[in-house]
């Protein structure tokens, strides 16, 4: 008995600190990374460590925690996109999912091994980099202005990096945390901005300037350039973190 309020206190403990810190994130410059029209966010990164750490339940309640905080910004703090994140749908629930897909994820990848392991993750990067490639293209062809064009190149050199270091510098070292870190990020991005794109759609695309007509690559687009730096991040912090803490 006195054993299971232990474990209790203990992860209650933990989701009040990792909620805490998220909020410290979107507080400060630390949690936001200025992206074209939209900021990618590093305060997903407390409900990754925590699902692993300790579980789902763990990682969903600070994913809520998250969530909650998201909807008192929009509020507090509005931007031209702010009234689209007072809909529960889009700031909450992706949010508490991604402390569900974090642990299971991570779980998965610990069971299956490295080498399949690094395979998947290389195979994500390189859809990743098809995906710029081909909006490299399309930017190159109907040429608007040179950021868009340089913004992709930079981040398909920053996805290449990942593949090289992946193959390279991670060979024959556990890499369940750094995949699991990856699709936690994946589940914040592609979920909210899904949502988005199916209730909102043309108004969020409105909202930031953009051309109405082409909404879904609108919203990609922002997906991808807000998504590859948001995982590089996370793949970093979430395994060093996490590393450190388990060989306590």
């Amino acid at each position: 008995m006195k054993n299971g309020k232990s474990v209790n206190v203990r992860r209650l403990t933990v989701i009040g600190v990792l909620g805490a810190v998220s909020i410290v994130l979107g507080m400060t410059p630390l949690g936001f990374i200025p992206v074209g029209p939209t900021r990618a966010t590093t305060m997903h990164i407390p409900v990754i460590i925590g699902a692993i750490l300790e579980g789902p339940i763990v990682g969903a309640l600070v994913g809520l925690i998250f969530g909650l905080f998201s909807i008192y910004q929009a509020i507090t703090a509005p931007t031209p996109v702010s009234p689209f994140f007072l809909n529960p749908l889009v700031s909450v629930l992706p949010r508490i999912l991604i402390g569900i897909t974090s642990y299971y994820s991570y779980s998965f990848f610990n069971k299956i091994g490295n080498e399949k392991t690094i395979w998947i993750m290389n195979l994500i990067w390189a859809g990743i980099i098809l995906y710029l490639a081909r909006g490299l293209y399309l930017d190159i062809i109907n040429y608007t202005s040179i950021w868009s064009v340089l913004i992709n190149i930079i981040l398909i050199i920053l996805a290449s990096a990942m593949i090289y270091v992946t193959t390279k510098k991670l060979k024959g070292k556990s890499i369940d945390v750094l995949i699991s870190a990856v699709i936690g990020t994946l589940t914040n991005t592609v979920l909210v901005l899904s949502m988005i794109y199916l209730i909102y759609g043309e108004q969020f695309v409105e909202s930031i300037g953009q051309d109405t007509q082409f909404v879904g690559r609108v919203i990609a687009g922002i997906g991808v350039a807000n998504g590859i730096p948001e995982t590089i991040i996370a793949a970093i912090v979430v395994s060093s973190v996490v590393t450190a803490l388990k060989r306590k």
